[in-house]
């Protein structure tokens, strides 16, 4: 009985989280291989990312494009598509949003 009153206790911690939290959990989780741990600086395969436009985010994470008319950080593709990620595309752009661009 303990247990599930923790684990019920834990899923609704989560589900109260809010949308800037959730996106720098779904950060640190996806995203660090390549991009900065510190989305306000350039990683090693990736360009710092604080600060970047929801639409950005979107047409990256998703489709691996740029929406139209962006010009490009880094002119590559390296990026592939991560589809998986779609539920948690409007927290990773609340959170990026949430951060100065660049230092």
């Amino acid at each position: 009985m303990a247990a599930s009153v923790l684990v019920l206790a834990a899923c609704k911690q989560g589900s109260d989280a809010d949308p800037v939290e959730l996106g720098r959990r779904a950060y640190a989780a996806n995203c660090i291989a390549c991009h900065n741990p510190d989305p306000t600086r350039d990683g090693s395969v990736g360009p710092a990312l604080a600060g970047s436009a929801p639409e950005l985010v979107r047409a990256r994470v998703l489709r691996a494009e740029y929406p139209a008319g962006y010009a490009p950080k880094r002119d590559t593709h390296l990026m592939p598509a991560q589809p998986f990620l779609a539920s948690e595309v409007e927290n990773l752009a609340a959170y990026l949003r949430s951060l100065p661009a660049g230092r």
